[in-house]
């Protein structure tokens, strides 16, 4: 984790920088799952993933005592438990469907956190975003062509990570409104261990010998990217940091295409770039509301 140095750059752009940073080890994470799944369950693949991945951290940890704070779990289990969630879904598309079809299905978790901010928070939803939102969901509907093909396991669970991922992305940024980055991706590793666990005890048996390099890389980008994004969060708004995230969309699909022969057609490119263009639309947009209604300072007298 001592490679990791957007901290060194100035205010403006550590946020973005981390962004990128959360995006290459993403994109590591998915080509590590979809090589695993060739000799290992998507179920038992995230209890490895959870334990390497704190292996990673544990250094980090035991050089900075007191930073998981027992009094703190409790507010971190509903992040947990919809990131576990997510991660289980995410497991399991990645391991059964085209790389870009399940990011671009990924990308609709935005638009869903504001339908439920809407629903469940009260918040209030202004024209443009009502519209951004229909336009993201068309780009899902371009993706997917109900109909048109056939909606597999794969493409089913890609559906469930993006909601599930929603909540995580609520909860991860209010969390780094009080607690510290490094605390928030720690926790969800520590609470996800023992359930991931009990999970993949029908899924077979010890890894073979040939996977325990992808299984430590796994873990490693695992723990990269969840420390870059909760970093990402911390140091600026969803606005600067979410157009970023075409970078995850551009390696993913040429690992689809270069490393496992997968070939997209023009409506799941297109569909893809729709969702992620309208979720930047609805962050920026909100960024403008909010600073819209922010008090003005009294002029001096």
């Amino acid at each position: 984790m001592a490679a990791l140095r957007p901290a060194l750059l100035p205010p403006a752009l550590r946020g973005p920088a981390w962004m990128v940073v959360a995006c290459v080890a993403f994109a590591g994470l998915w080509v590590c799952i979809r090589l695993i799944s060739e000799a290992m369950h998507p179920m038992a693949i995230v209890f490895w993933r959870n334990l390497l991945g704190l292996l990673w951290l544990l250094p980090m940890l035991l050089l900075t005592p007191g930073l998981l704070k027992p009094e703190r779990a409790r507010g971190h289990l509903r992040r947990a438990a919809s990131g576990l969630l997510a991660t289980y879904g995410t497991f399991y598309a990645v391991a059964s469907a085209p790389l870009a079809t399940v990011l671009a299905i990924n990308y609709t978790a935005p638009l869903f956190a504001t339908i439920g901010a809407v629903l469940f928070l009260g918040e209030r939803i202004r024209i443009f975003r009502s519209i951004a939102l229909l336009v993201g969901f068309a780009g899902m509907l371009l993706v997917l062509r109900p109909g048109a093909t056939g909606m597999t396991a794969g493409l089913w669970a890609a559906v469930v990570s993006a909601l599930a991922t929603a909540f995580s992305l609520v909860a991860i940024k209010a969390l780094t409104a009080t607690d510290d980055p490094r605390a928030v991706a720690a926790w969800s590793f520590v609470l996800m261990l023992p359930v991931s666990f009990l999970v993949a005890l029908p899924f077979g048996p010890w890894p073979e010998a040939r996977l325990w390099p992808l299984l430590v890389a796994l873990g490693a980008c695992a723990a990269a990217g969840q420390l870059a994004l909760s970093r990402a969060f911390a140091a600026a708004e969803a606005s600067a940091v979410m157009p970023f995230d075409f970078v995850r969309f551009g390696l993913i699909t040429l690992a689809g295409i270069l490393l496992f022969g997968e070939r997209y057609d023009a409506q799941t490119l297109l569909g893809g770039a729709v969702i992620l263009a309208s979720t930047i639309f609805i962050a920026v947009r909100e960024r403008a509301v909010r600073a819209e209604l922010r008090p003005t300072a009294p002029p001096d007298t």
